[in-house]
């Protein structure tokens, strides 16, 4: 099973996706693992960034094609627009529909929460130390002009509000969704 978090910055993929690995007994693939190599060593959305970040992701993935079959994947991305809109993001979207028919069922779940908590989470300090965006004009950016986001027509979709909830409360109702799923 490949569970995939995605939402834009500061609504708590993360912090949802650790949690939820222990409830689950998943493993964790967030995108900050992926590109803080591409971050750190090449210019962002250089030809060189984009093929960092493709060699990463073929790592990444053919270790989870390893793992046991029964192994949940959680994935966390930020992967918005209309599809055709952005090579990148169709591309990326399509390595990891991929994944999802190789390691079925591919489960996304679209992750929000409202204005003003994410101003507050996407300026936590504590996002310094993992390299995260603390821009809250780009919380206000998001909410205002938001994209779709990708996975809007997989199978198993869940919209999850996270505004006002705890990390384990989110993780939970995540957790209490995927039996539905299998």
């Amino acid at each position: 099973m490949i569970i995939v978090l995605n939402g834009y910055p500061g609504v708590g993929k993360l912090t949802i996706g650790r949690e939820l690995i222990d409830q689950i007994e998943g493993r964790l693939l967030d995108i900050h693992t992926v590109y803080n190599v591409a971050f750190a060593l090449t210019e962002f959305k250089s030809p060189e960034f984009r093929a960092t970040v493709e060699k990463i992701e073929k790592i990444a993935h053919d270790l989870i094609y390893k793992l046991p079959p029964r192994q949940p994947v959680v994935l966390t991305t930020v992967l918005a627009g209309n599809e055709g809109d952005s090579d990148w993001g169709d591309d990326e979207w399509g390595r990891i529909e991929e994944l999802g028919k190789m390691r079925p069922p591919l489960c996304v779940v679209h992750v929000h929460c409202d204005l003003k908590e994410n101003i507050e989470r996407i300026k936590s300090v504590q996002r310094d130390r993992k390299r995260k965006i603390r821009d809250p004009d780009m919380a206000l950016r998001n909410q205002t002009e938001a994209k779709p986001l990708y996975g809007m027509g997989a199978s198993y979709l869940l919209k999850l509000d996270t505004t006002g909830l705890t990390p384990h409360e989110s993780a939970a109702t995540i957790a209490e969704w995927l039996p539905e799923v299998r």
